[in-house]
């Protein structure tokens, strides 16, 4: 029995799809996997039970994915189960901007009498632009982004992306109509609207600076639904007091950006749709369940992506180490003595991970050499 801790509120039809070699346990401390939304995990003590982390959803930045991997313990994230909210989120927060809405809506909300007669005669001051004709510029092509620009090109807008790492996978999901420009600074100077869709780390934290901005069409109305980290908020706060951005529409309000003029502020809601939560809940566990059951890993943000089936050998082993040479040569040279009838090993980083099928059953001895090699952090005897 496999004992399975909850992290925030996880969608029930994701945890309906645990079988019955799993429970639910409020002691972290025994759990072998922990399914997690949005809540800060950096502080925490992971005990040697812990076998993955499942994010359900797409940023990792609340797991500290990197001494994880030290330990031996494979964070599993949900690409694309939330893009469809998100991308309604981009779509509402364009609307937001380029029809004053929400001032709009606070305006009409504040009046007490002679209300039809006012509206009528303080609409004006509200009037905005249509999304149609516009230039739309999308930074990263993922998931997310994907549906973005596909949707800018729905609303007959002209869309431009960029993507340092656009995938064949991701191109191939992009509409004909969606131009993909090999230079950030090819697009900034002609779009009147730019969302970025990146994943938060070393390389994009700040990547919005004031360079960036100033490359910008001015009036530029710039969304984030990444993370309040990927904008540098004094280079943001210039640009919004001289107008160089005309709105900055986010949904990651905090209290660098608190009293800035011209932002829309949305609490984080991205992901927040019933149809997102449960779809993000269900790939969270399906990931979770066929690495501990199988070995296999898929959207992983620490480990390579391995998948041998279902575990059909007599034994199969799973090796996380270190990704360092003659690694393979020590792992078969331990089990000289049983017969290999599959083996898959690939490498991320400085990383890597290895699966053995075998043709007869392993000896605790055996897998005693094996965690004995030096670089080879978590052996794991999944059948035999």
């Amino acid at each position: 029995m496999y004992k399975i801790s909850t992290l925030n509120k996880i969608s029930p039809v994701g945890l309906n799809e645990l079988t019955k070699n799993y429970e639910i346990t409020n002691n972290i401390d025994e759990a072998a996997a922990i399914i997690v939304r949005s809540q800060d995990m950096k502080s925490m003590d992971f005990s040697d039970n812990l076998l993955c982390i499942a994010r359900a959803g797409i940023g990792v930045n609340n797991i500290p994915s990197d001494a994880c991997a030290e330990r031996g313990i494979v964070v599993f994230n949900t690409p694309g189960a939330n893009a469809n909210a998100v991308k309604e989120m981009v779509v509402g927060g364009m609307l937001m901007a380029s029809r004053n809405l929400v001032a709009a809506s606070n305006w009409a909300s504040s009046l007490d009498k002679d209300i039809a007669n006012q509206v009528e005669k303080g609409k004006s001051k509200f009037k905005g632009q249509e999304l149609r004709g516009k230039t739309l510029g999308v930074i990263g092509l993922g998931s997310i982004g994907g549906l973005v620009a596909n949707a800018g090109v729905a609303l007959n807008m002209k869309v431009k992306g960029y993507d340092a790492y656009l995938s064949v996978k991701n191109a191939l999901h992009l509409s004909k109509h969606a131009v993909v420009l090999d230079q950030l600074e090819y697009m900034l100077p002609i779009c009147d609207f730019v969302s970025v869709h990146v994943h938060a780390n070393d390389e994009t934290n700040g990547m919005i600076n004031a360079d960036v901005i100033k490359k910008m069409k001015d009036g530029v109305v710039l969304l984030n639904y990444s993370r309040a980290s990927i904008v540098d908020a004094q280079a943001l706060k210039d640009a919004l007091e001289s107008g160089k951005i005309s709105k900055y529409v986010t949904d990651f309000p905090n209290d660098e950006i608190k009293n800035l003029p011209n932002v829309i502020r949305t609490p984080h809601l991205g992901a927040s749709t019933d149809e997102a939560e449960d779809n993000c809940a269900d790939m969270a566990v399906t990931e979770m369940m066929d690495y501990i059951e199988n070995g296999n890993i898929t959207n992983s943000v620490n480990f390579p992506a391995v998948d041998m089936g279902k575990c059909r050998a007599v034994s199969r082993i799973a090796l996380l180490h270190k990704n360092v040479p003659n690694m393979i040569g020590k792992i078969t040279g331990n089990i000289s003595e049983l017969n290999i009838s599959d083996m898959t090993n690939r490498s991320r980083s400085g990383y890597a991970y290895t699966l053995l099928d075998l043709d007869s059953p392993v000896t605790q001895e055996a897998l005693n050499h094996l965690k004995a090699i030096d670089g080879v952090i978590r052996v794991r005897l999944i059948k035999g």
